[in-house]
């Protein structure tokens, strides 16, 4: 079986993260207006079938994976699964009771919860094996997929400027709160990293 590699994975991931960027941007809101029904469920559900490739590739990459990275990833999913469940049937049961008021529109967050929850899992199960998750051989560097995510959002800050969408302004909303955790995880393992230095570990000493 040819080997799948990390760089492979990611260019995949970004070539899809912007293309359902750009349908979103361009063909759904035409979902609101077109009077034509099966042009209306094409457009509905298009972007599902480009987050059905990116959980396909990530099918393939654990695959392609060692037998400790494949636990690491089982474990997370797993971990990930359960809580996203939890919540959701919490969510349920407060609707039921008319405690809390959920639109049907919040299930499009559902899928992206789980990637967080499953990444912070992983993470966490890779820290009691003694991993550190980093970059594998051959991958996109921080820099280049952190400029790609600014272009996105840069892009959709623009439509909202045009347009004044409300749908375009959750979603500017949600990658910008996506992206400070981004940067703020970053900036941690960066404070770790200077700490676990012996420049860093001078200076703490120092003081």
């Amino acid at each position: 079986m040819r080997r799948f590699t990390e760089k492979q994975y990611q260019r995949r991931v970004m070539v899809a993260m912007t293309l359902y960027v750009g349908f979103m941007l361009l063909a759904w809101p035409e979902v609101r207006t077109t009077g034509s029904l099966p042009l209306k469920l094409l457009l509905a559900l298009a972007p599902v079938a480009m987050m059905l490739y990116v959980i396909a590739l990530m099918a393939r990459r654990i695959l392609h994976s060692d037998e400790l990275e494949q636990r690491t990833h089982l474990v997370a999913l797993g971990v990930a699964t359960a809580l996203v469940g939890a919540a959701s049937l919490i969510g349920g049961f407060l609707a039921a009771a008319k405690l809390v008021q959920v639109n049907g529109i919040v299930l499009i967050w559902v899928f992206p919860l789980q990637l967080a929850a499953y990444g912070l899992t992983r993470w966490l199960v890779n820290r009691r094996y003694g991993n550190e998750m980093s970059c594998a051989e051959g991958g996109f560097t921080f820099r280049q997929r952190l400029a790609l995510i600014l272009l996105l959002m840069m892009a959709v800050a623009l439509a909202v400027y045009w347009r004044h969408d409300d749908f375009d302004i959750g979603m500017l909303v949600g990658m910008g709160s996506s992206l400070a955790l981004v940067l703020a995880w970053q900036g941690y393992r960066y404070w770790r990293k200077r700490r676990a230095s012996p420049g860093g570990a001078d200076e703490e000493q120092a003081r």
